[in-house]
């Protein structure tokens, strides 16, 4: 496992298995929320294996699966009601951690601002000055 703290709440990692809950559980999280498709890659982990094995370690657990790419307002919206409703800390998956952070910037950026934003991102190994360069143009 690959676990990056964004935030004391929030953190993100590549795909997970079903044997890496016992671990994640352990480390404190409270919720896992998969930000990553069925069926994406061969071989993938399915969403539904993740989440019954984070089910029987007591955690809460939620899908707002979406491509690179292919990000809808509606999934911004589901995302940010994710983070609203469920109990923290919450860890983020998808395939590798970017697509998380990337909406997590996204959805972040109004409140904390650009500096925060790529400050939380980058100590975490993520590049968002792209992104954020963006948000500042429409801002």
């Amino acid at each position: 496992m690959d676990l990056r703290k964004i935030t004391e709440d929030f953190s993100v990692s590549p795909q997970i298995t079903p044997e890496d809950v016992p671990a994640i559980a352990e480390a404190g999280f409270r919720t896992i929320l998969c930000n990553r498709p069925d069926g994406e890659e061969f071989g993938q982990t399915p969403y539904d294996a993740v989440a019954d094995a984070a089910r029987a370690s007591g955690l809460e657990v939620r899908c707002v699966p979406f491509s690179s790419g292919q990000l809808t307002q509606g999934v911004v919206e589901e995302f940010q009601a994710a983070l609203a409703e469920m109990p923290r800390p919450v860890l983020a998956y998808c395939r590798t951690g970017t697509r998380c952070t990337m909406i997590w910037s996204l959805v972040k950026y109004d409140d904390l601002g650009a500096d925060e934003v790529l400050r939380a991102t980058s100590h975490a190994g993520y590049d968002m000055s792209g992104l954020v360069a963006q948000l500042d143009r429409r801002a």
